[in-house]
């Protein structure tokens, strides 16, 4: 099997790279970048490809998917409340100045 061929992924896992490769597509990422890094998350997500049968596979999970809100949540809480406070506070009357 050639380096590059897809045989070895199922449908869904198809599925779930064009579905990321639209999403690098839409954010203005070339195709061909897009392509690598989508494969590149079902590979991660899914531990590269699966062949069928019964018995052979694992529940996917999406990891990929889940990191978002924690991750960007760790920074915000470790600042005292003190701190976010008038950070929202300021973002609040910036916001308040643009729109009049």
């Amino acid at each position: 099997m050639p380096r590059g061929d897809k045989d070895a992924y199922t449908d869904k896992q198809k599925r779930k790279a064009e579905h990321i490769e639209e999403g690098y597509e839409k954010r203005g990422v070339s195709h061909e970048e897009a392509e690598r890094r989508a494969w590149a998350t079902v590979n991660k997500d899914d531990g590269g490809g699966k062949k069928s049968g019964s018995g052979r596979g694992k529940d996917t999970g999406h990891p990929a998917a889940h990191k978002g809100g924690s991750k960007g949540g760790e920074a915000s809480a470790s600042r005292p409340a003190a701190a976010r406070s008038a950070s929202a506070k300021k973002a609040a009357e910036t916001r308040r100045k643009r729109a009049s």
